[in-house]
């Protein structure tokens, strides 16, 4: 059975938020609270973790993962941000949202849709993602956490414990916690197009399938 570490939601203990950062470095399989439901999460650099997660989730090789970052600023590391798509990103992060932009060199191709070159990225506003990306000074790779059949992400830490706990190496519990995936914005185009409404309010001059 996975490590379950109680933190709390606003001020997570530090020495807790350390021994999640050191289970992420050891190849660990965490789950993690974010502003939009539970979600899972990895080193970025670890291939092994990220098909751990796949397989958790029962996702194909066409499913593409999210970089989970503390700011707009790490955004611009691994993808190209115009002055337009600048003052947008500022405006709506953070937030429930996950961005799709121009990869940069330095986003891992593993994470970019092979055709269009893109990468999708997120900056999550909750207290305890945010102190753990801080402590591990790059970027999270990250999935919701909705599994196979699932509709919604999971909010539950007990769910998750009964469900798929056996496959975690750690469990953050805060709670309960927010049931919607983000809203996803493809802003790699000419227009910005709604792939996925979610928690986030549709911005204005977001193009909506019909």
């Amino acid at each position: 059975m996975p490590r379950i570490l109680n933190l709390h939601p606003d001020n997570p203990q530090t020495r807790l938020i350390t021994q999640a950062v050191e289970s992420i470095q050891r190849g660990g399989v965490i789950a993690l609270p974010t502003d939009s439901g539970y979600a899972l999460g990895c080193a970025l650099g670890d291939k092994d973790a990220m098909e751990r997660i796949r397989s958790i989730r029962g996702l194909d090789d066409k499913h593409f993962f999210t970089l989970m970052v503390r700011d707009l600023s790490e955004i611009s590391v691994y993808a190209r941000v115009d002055n337009i798509a600048y003052r947008f990103l500022r405006q709506y992060t953070p937030g429930a949202y996950t961005f799709i932009l121009p990869a940069s060199s330095e986003a891992p191709r593993r994470l970019q849709h092979p055709k269009r070159k893109t990468v999708g990225v997120r900056v999550p506003e909750h207290p305890l993602t945010q102190a753990l990306l801080q402590v591990l000074g790059e970027p999270l790779l990250s999935s919701t956490l909705i599994l196979a059949g699932d509709s919604e992400p999971l909010c539950d830490p007990e769910e998750i414990k009964s469900r798929v706990g056996k496959r975690l190496d750690l469990i953050l519990d805060v709670g309960f916690c927010a049931d919607q995936p983000t809203t996803v914005i493809d802003m790699a185009g000419d227009d910005m197009l709604l792939v996925r409404r979610g928690l986030g309010e549709v911005p204005a001059g977001v193009i909506e399938n019909d």
